[in-house]
């Protein structure tokens, strides 16, 4: 008799029905897994049987076999434990096979029969949902899973507890999706002194997900101005807080079940690897560009990241997904993002102070930001010059506005855009548009077209730098609530396209 039950493989945030199948036939006692396992996989047959033996359930002295269909898909992970167990269990006629049929499992078995928390539950549900079955999980996923409402979860604490709830002797009760987290308190850009002409270059990147470069020394507010942007960000809506908790779920990053409305900010350190920034390691699991996905990525010390990861960065930015290709993997994870990239004007910062740049200046900046690469350089969009702050602003009292004010006008620049784009699926803000739509939506009046056009031609815009344009130019008129593009729209995007010294 061949009995079965279902779990799932990851592909990025996708998550693959898996057939698991158990034999158990007469023959030399043995237990074999099948079906391309890697080392955890193969290892859980130690796992399920100690968990068996505490809960005195002897295998019989016959030849077990567990397949995991399709044979030519990888298996990784060692949430694949409970499905095998229920399997075996109703291979042996413990466990009706119906009921085990109808059920998508996964979790970890630990010795003693406790089921151990295992990431990727999020995604299983969607997985499960879409087939129509039941998901059982250990208890501590089952907050997290339950957010796909068309799906039935149920967790469960220990094995004892699964077996009382297909005996029908205590049925586990449907699980309840976790709380709304609110996540750590958005900082004010009230805070920020000065720099009014950067904080309404962080207000459009926010209306229009446009990435931004500041350029700056040290202690100008870079880093200041940049952790304020998820506090003038619009919460997430409910379609982007799944996508985006699915790869977080993948990861192992959400807590308690809780999925939060805020948007991500992830700031990795400039000594992160390729894999840790894209994707990949073991499992090609997702990197901090897939990790950022609808929210912000900050890349402090920009050119000081290694160049071969600056250079991965081209293709995500523009096509809003990333495909992690390895000998034993080939992945695709979303990852469309907000980039906000700061770097100092030299190596030693002082570049534009002559009482401390070294003697080296002016050749030092033109070697440091030359790091960047003028194709990697031309997908900003905004490009702005941080200068220092004179010590006699710091002790006025802020004046600037707030977050919440900011916020408001982004949050209605972001309604338009979603308006606008109403019947163009997968389109959400000005960063995205493109083609013939693009020249519908964003083409300026006589005035400004006539500015765009002698400005190109004198500083040799790429085409897709004057497509940039076009698009901050139509973010800057949905801040101002104007219907079309006029001069001074396009004047003040060109100004953040040709700053000095970040300039392509």
């Amino acid at each position: 008799m061949v009995a079965r039950t279902y779990s799932v493989a990851f592909e990025g945030v996708e998550a693959r029905l898996v057939e698991v199948q158990c034999a158990v036939a007469t023959g030399l006692p043995a237990f074999g897994v099948v079906g391309l396992p890697d080392k955890a996989v193969s290892e859980a047959r130690d796992r399920v049987r100690a968990a068996l033996g505490a809960l005195s359930i002897a295998l019989p002295s016959k030849r077990i076999t567990v397949n995991l269909s399709p044979a030519d898909l990888p298996k990784e992970g060692s949430h694949f434990d409970l499905p095998i167990a229920l399997a075996l269990l109703a291979a042996i006629e413990i466990l009706p096979l119906e009921e085990i049929e109808d059920t998508v499992a996964l979790g970890e078995l630990s010795l003693d029969g406790r089921l151990v928390q295992v990431i990727g539950a999020l995604p299983a549900a969607v997985a499960a949902a879409a087939e129509g079955k039941a998901l059982l999980c250990p208890a501590a996923c089952s907050a997290e899973a339950a957010w796909v409402g068309a799906a039935r979860v149920h967790g469960a604490a220990t094995l004892t507890e699964v077996l009382r709830h297909f005996s029908g002797e205590a049925p586990l009760p449907q699980a309840r999706p976790g709380e709304v987290t609110a996540g750590p308190s958005a900082r004010d850009l009230r805070d920020v002194k000065g720099q009014e002409r950067a904080k309404r270059a962080i207000e459009i990147a926010a209306a229009g997900r446009h990435h931004i470069l500041m350029v700056g020394p040290p202690g100008s507010g870079k880093s200041m101005l940049a952790s304020r942007l998820p506090g003038i960000l619009p919460p997430l809506t409910p379609a982007e807080a799944l996508e985006t908790s699915m790869i977080h779920s993948l990861a192992g990053l959400l807590d308690d079940g809780g999925i939060s409305r805020q948007r991500p900010y992830r700031e990795p350190h400039h000594t992160a690897s390729m894999a840790a920034i894209v994707g990949g390691g073991r499992g090609a699991k997702p990197g901090e560009i897939s990790l950022a996905h609808n929210g912000v990525l900050f890349m402090d010390e920009f050119p000081e990241f290694p160049r071969t990861v600056l250079e991965t960065l081209r293709q995500p930015i523009e096509t809003g997904e990333v495909v992690v290709a390895r000998a034993n993997a080939h992945v695709r994870y979303p990852c469309r993002f907000l980039l906000v990239a700061a770097a100092n004007p030299c190596r030693c910062g002082f570049l534009t102070d002559p009482s401390r740049a070294c003697g080296k200046a002016p050749l030092c900046g033109e070697d440091y930001l030359g790091r960047i690469s003028g194709p990697l350089l031309d997908r900003f969009d905004l490009r702005i010059e941080v200068p220092p702050v004179a010590w006699t602003e710091l002790g006025q009292v802020a004046a600037g506005e707030s977050s919440a004010t900011v916020a408001a006008r982004v949050a209605e620049a972001r309604a338009r855009q979603a308006h606008r784009f109403r019947e163009t699926p997968g389109l959400r803000v000005n960063a995205d548009c493109e083609g013939r739509l693009l020249e519908d939506v964003a083409t300026p009046d006589a005035a400004g077209a006539d500015l765009l056009a002698r400005v190109a031609d004198r500083f040799g815009l790429s085409a897709r730098g004057y497509h940039r344009v076009l698009r901050v130019a139509r973010t800057i008129a949905d801040l101002d609530g104007s219907a079309g593009v006029g001069a001074p729209h396009v004047a003040e995007a060109l100004g953040y396209r040709l700053t000095a010294r970040v300039a392509a």
